[in-house]
């Protein structure tokens, strides 16, 4: 009876753990080629990524993702999360645009502070053309 429980007990959660987000990090990230082209509409030119087979794979899945959180726009909800502090992001520092993702939350939260450390869950969504999005986006973002 007891083989059969711990048997049982194996198997249920071997279940379980299929259903929990996979973790990334930022070297996981950091699988993407960057180019620059012509954008017309901004008369400048860009940087667009090609993203790696590693990534590729993990497009559309639910991830989570630790880092610095980077306030956009407060009032608005949008924040951005950060391998670094803000002194070294991608937007002050000279990191790479792999370096950050837009976090579009799930619902309303409170609001963050620059800096915190936080970890989210969400759907990843890789932006390869729309240059007014980040390349990484966690869609229905939610603290972990």
């Amino acid at each position: 009876m007891k083989k059969i429980l711990f048997s049982f007990l194996i198997i249920s959660s071997s279940f379980t753990m299929t259903g929990e987000p996979t973790k990334i990090t930022w070297e996981t990230l950091r699988d993407v080629t960057f180019k620059k082209r012509w954008n017309q509409q901004e008369a400048m030119f860009v940087l667009f990524p090609t993203f790696g087979e590693k990534i590729k794979a993990l497009e559309n899945k639910e991830v989570t993702l630790q880092g610095y959180i980077i306030p956009v726009d407060v009032a608005a909800n949008l924040y951005v999360l950060s391998a670094n502090p803000y002194s070294a992001c991608f937007f002050c520092g000279g990191a790479g645009p792999e370096s950050v993702m837009q976090l579009k939350m799930k619902k309303t939260t409170k609001k963050f502070d620059t800096d915190d450390v936080m970890k989210f869950k969400g759907i990843l969504k890789l932006n390869a053309d729309d240059i007014n999005e980040m390349n990484y986006i966690l869609e229905a973002a939610e603290l972990q």
